[in-house]
């Protein structure tokens, strides 16, 4: 493997592996080393989110995965980091513990058509290397695809083996979800899909927060995420809470000059907003 500079939380390069679907991170937000699984290699997601960090990404859906190449990588990367010298020579020291296997990678990973054979194949990876139950399997997904059968399957399968889904949920407005996540998705309809998800899997909401030409989010658009957060309350819907974050590393998409990050204390105070609407928060500024 090529391996060589020291990971950073601010370094997500996917390419320091020297793979096409694996590569190493260490976590701001998990707080150790997380194992990435990059299943849309050609940069196309389905959603184009402002703050995304991935180059030149397009519209699309994940290309045909090499299932072999992928075990053959995963294997590898598992063995250098619990056997080999990966932690001692590319990890800070008071992060040096392996936390989880992510799929999130370069695009929305259950577009995968293939979404719940990678899962059974990470299964039997993190099984022969005795992780199941030690360690988290995350999918970090918009949710857009969380009606899909196949999908469903693979969230059936993540449940079993300690799994846990980061769904996207950046605005609770039409209009914002088409100026942050430039989807015509309705609000509405990933409501009903979060519903889904975390019925089948462990489920955080993951919502990025920022300033767009120096504006923070409107008292509008606060009061109605915080009426979605009441709303999942009121309907028991069984989420494990929040994982606020703000813009920690530099957007790569044709709107990054228009975006800044929040200072801490107005993301801590919106936790607290959060928080008394109803469900636990995490904040990464």
């Amino acid at each position: 493997m090529a391996l060589t500079a020291p990971l950073t939380p601010e370094n997500h390069n996917r390419d320091t592996a020297g793979m096409t679907y694996v590569y190493p991170v260490v976590s701001r937000r998990a707080g150790g080393v997380s194992v990435g699984v990059n299943l849309n290699p050609n940069n196309a997601c389905n959603w184009a989110c402002v703050y995304c960090q991935v180059p030149d990404l397009v519209r699309g859906t994940a290309p045909d995965i090499d299932l072999a190449q992928l075990e053959a990588e995963l294997r590898a990367m598992l063995s250098d980091i619990l056997h080999g010298d990966f932690m001692q020579t590319r990890v800070p020291e008071e992060v040096r513990r392996l936390n989880d296997i992510a799929l999130s990678g370069n695009g929305e990973p259950t577009s995968a058509k293939v979404f719940p054979q990678v899962i059974e194949l990470i299964g039997r990876v993190m099984a022969d290397f005795d992780l199941v139950g030690k360690i988290k399997l995350v999918l970090i997904t918009n949710g857009s695809l969380a009606d899909r059968p196949r999908v469903q399957d693979g969230l059936k399968k993540m449940a079993e083996l300690n799994g846990e889904v980061w769904f996207k949920f950046d605005s609770a407005l039409p209009e914002g979800m088409r100026a942050i996540n430039q989807t015509r998705i309705s609000p509405e309809k990933q409501f009903e899909r979060l519903a889904v998800a975390a019925r089948l899997c462990p489920t955080w909401l993951q919502t990025c927060v920022l300033a767009v030409d120096g504006v923070p989010p409107s008292a509008q658009e606060q009061e109605a995420y915080l009426a979605a957060v009441k709303r999942i309350r009121q309907q028991q819907i069984p989420l494990q809470g929040v994982l606020l974050y703000g813009l920690a590393r530099p957007s790569m998409q044709p709107q990054a000059s228009h975006l800044s990050a929040l200072p801490i204390a107005w993301l801590n105070a919106y936790a607290e907003k959060i928080r008394a609407a109803g469900l636990p928060v995490k904040v990464s500024p």
